[in-house]
């Protein structure tokens, strides 16, 4: 089975709770939509486990793409004893103040292979998947595609266009765009035409949600 999640943001017991409950096995695939890093003390533990998954696809939200610039220079620093410059202790306060405290923590408790192992796996994240189930087509991003044009290919679009709401959600006709990053105003999984909400606020006490892009089974943790 293919199934999709999102904004885990550090809930590794409830990552795991999710795929107990779901049955996931090596014959599955399960795709992360972004902001899995921040918020959640356990982020480094998360990202290490999840890079052990072969069969784990994480896509990048705009945490994790700022939370692997801030971890790579606070990296750099600790192996070269310098100081941070005016502009990148500012932005690392205010990562820190919005959730980032709690990864940049978690990584400093790393020894430098895992340190190092870390930043790659962030840096390897994908901005967008492309995915065919059951002769239906879906594609998968963070928060939705700003700028959005049907006859624009997805890797024309810079990373900025992942990342948040764009005014105007309506995308394709024959291909249904799954987002997270946006907490539903249910609580619940949410279908909008071909346009499938799955974030359902995990961070501020709400379920953690997946999908199941074969059934479309809800799973709730």
């Amino acid at each position: 089975m293919t199934y999709v999640v999102a904004n885990l943001h550090g809930e590794l017991q409830r990552f795991k709770a999710l795929l107990e409950k779901v049955r996931f096995s090596k014959s599955d695939i399960l795709y992360v939509l972004g902001d899995t890093a921040d918020y959640g003390a356990d982020t480094a533990a998360l990202l290490t486990e999840l890079s052990m998954c072969e069969n784990v696809y994480p896509i990048a939200g705009e945490h994790d793409f700022l939370a692997l610039r801030m971890l790579t220079g606070f990296d750099t620093m600790l192996r070269e004893g310098g100081m941070p410059d005016a502009e990148f202790a500012a932005e690392m306060t205010a990562w820190a103040a919005d959730g980032g405290s709690a990864t940049l923590e978690g990584f400093r408790a790393l020894d430098n292979d895992m340190r190092e192992g870390l930043l790659d796996y962030l840096s390897e994240f994908s901005l967008y998947e492309e995915v065919e189930v059951c002769g239906k087509s879906f594609v998968l991003v963070h928060a939705g595609i700003c700028g959005f044009d049907a006859d624009k290919e997805l890797d024309e679009y810079e990373p900025a266009d992942f990342f948040a709401v764009p005014a105007n959600e309506r995308y394709y006709d024959d291909r249904t765009v799954v987002v997270g990053h946006a907490p539903t105003a249910s609580g619940r999984i949410e279908r909008e035409g071909n346009l499938i909400r799955i974030d359902c606020g995990a961070k501020d006490g709400g379920p953690l949600a997946c999908l199941c892009l074969e059934t479309g089974e809800e799973y709730y943790i």
